[in-house]
């Protein structure tokens, strides 16, 4: 059972992690570039959606990065309510528990 908090642990940090680093690879791109870059929200949504939208959110507030746009400041926050009660409702639901 401990066993099962620890990958879940790390599978968070994991999708975490990537979103933080998609987004600063967004910014890098957009820095590089001489017009003005089009984004693609599809993979930073789905990263958020699975668990990383904490780390994409502060990600794009420390490093000021595309918090003119709507949708994304709207949906990531709304994404980070959505991950917290998915995870405190699979813990109290006691789907971890097999003993």
């Amino acid at each position: 059972m401990v066993m099962l908090y620890i990958l879940f642990a790390v599978y968070l940090a994991a999708i975490n992690f990537f979103a933080l680093l998609f987004v600063r690879k967004q910014k890098k791109a957009a820095e590089g570039a001489l017009d003005k870059p089009k984004y693609r929200d599809g993979k930073l949504l789905l990263a958020a959606l699975l668990g990383g939208a904490l780390g994409a959110f502060l990600t794009m507030l420390f490093s000021k990065f595309r918090t003119d746009n709507i949708l994304l400041m709207i949906l990531l926050p709304l994404f980070i309510v959505l991950n917290v009660y998915a995870v405190v409702s699979i813990f109290r639901s006691g789907i971890f528990v097999f003993t």
